[in-house]
């Protein structure tokens, strides 16, 4: 009998999508489920971003360099500018979203059996990029009590081995919200000088940061050739589909290898392209009207969160996404019951159980998180759904 490889039976599946068949029969029943369990926003994406690829005009769709296009990449060294990295074009390699930057990042500097620290929770699909790179994650735990902040250097020194390559953080944090200070990053600085490591900072929700700002790994001294950067327009743009990002750094061997695996796809999309390149061209107050309109979400969901009977959420700085601890036993179990046993007013929510962002076995059984990407009447509709279902949860604890 034919057998899938090793490396197929250790992909994890996403524990963000996991639920997905509850939901969908949920719906078949006549449920309103409330989406609050992916990064997808429902802010509208900018209609100068969408025209640009409506009137885009030429008779073939041909490949772009394996970089992206040049015209992209300068626009975007204007972009970096704006917040404080300076960078040129021939350092950006233009990805295929985030998730590629990410896979570049792995494939070039890290070799089979190597291993990455990172602060736990993190996003789960660093998971899957590691296991599609033969890399080991090693997580560091962060702790809800103190909005999970970056863990004790003692902590992340504790983790290091000959086999240590790589740190990664997500900077503001998907899926907590924290903000990593700049006192940290430069703790973060010291330990990736004394032990030569790589410090891998996924910026996704850079413009999201609502106490203070976002101190970027480049903004860091000294380390530019351990510090990679990956980007995406998926967030910032509220244009997830488009599958563009970036790769940023600043160490020309790294360039040299990741552009041979950029090389090997041929080219990043390129009507996605031509949206990226309208966006940089976005009113000054954009991000200004945006990120309004999330803090205010935010400020909704954790008031409304904390004022339900035993629950527990820490105020995230940043991106759009909250942790919370709740009175239950098992979240994965709590989450799946939501959609398949509890309505209230015909209505339900839909959580990412906090497991699936944990390295560490049996951590998370109790935390959830939810994505405030939805306007503020579903979020409250939510947040009534929730509020009862804690109630009547058989396994209320």
């Amino acid at each position: 009998m034919l057998q899938i490889s090793t490396r197929g039976k250790q992909m994890p599946a996403s524990p963000i999508r996991k639920l997905v068949p509850y939901a969908e029969a949920a719906k078949k029943k006549g449920i309103t489920v409330y989406h609050l369990n992916i990064g997808q926003p429902d802010i509208e994406t900018p209609k100068l971003v969408l025209d640009a690829v409506r009137h885009s005009d030429f008779k073939v769709l041909e490949y772009s360099h394996s970089a992206g296009n040049e015209s992209y990449r300068k626009k975007l060294v204007q972009y970096y500018a704006s917040v404080g990295i300076n960078v040129n074009h021939n350092q950006i390699i233009v990805t295929t979203g985030g998730s590629e930057a990410i896979l570049f990042g792995f494939m070039a500097c890290l070799d089979a059996g190597d291993e990455v620290i990172i602060p736990e929770p993190f996003y789960a699909n660093y998971n899957g990029f590691a296991v599609s790179a033969g890399v080991t994650v090693v997580p560091v735990t962060s702790h809800i009590e103190n909005g999970f902040a970056l863990p004790p250097i003692v902590d992340i020194e504790k983790k290091i081995t000959a086999k240590t390559k790589a740190i990664v953080i997500c900077n503001p944090n998907n899926p907590t919200g924290y903000n990593y200070s700049e006192a940290e990053m430069n703790q973060l600085k010291n330990i990736i000088l004394k032990h030569n490591l790589y410090l891998f900072s996924d910026e996704a929700y850079r413009e999201f940061t609502y106490e203070g700002k976002q101190f970027s790994a480049m903004h860091l001294t000294g380390v530019d050739d351990n510090v990679i950067i990956m980007d995406t327009i998926s967030k910032r743009y509220s244009a997830c589909g488009g599958r563009i990002g970036a790769f940023v750094t600043k160490n020309q061997q790294v360039l040299d290898a990741a552009m041979k695996f950029a090389q090997a796809r041929l080219s990043p999309p390129s009507f996605a392209q031509i949206a990226g390149e309208a966006a940089i061209d976005l009113p000054a107050d954009y991000f200004d009207v945006t990120k309004a309109e999330y803090q205010s979400r935010r400020d909704l969901i954790v008031a409304r969160l904390n004022a339900i009977e035993g629950v527990f959420c820490p105020n995230p700085g940043g991106a759009f996404y909250a942790m919370a601890k709740l009175p239950i036993d098992d979240a994965d179990k709590f989450c799946q019951w939501l959609l398949e046993d509890f309505s209230y007013n015909n209505q339900t929510v839909m959580l990412a159980p906090a497991t699936g962002f944990y390295g560490t076995p049996g951590l998370g059984k109790q935390e959830v998180r939810l994505a405030y990407v939805l306007n503020k009447e579903a979020i409250n509709n939510a947040m009534d759904c929730l509020q009862e279902a804690v109630k009547v949860y058989p396994g209320k604890q």
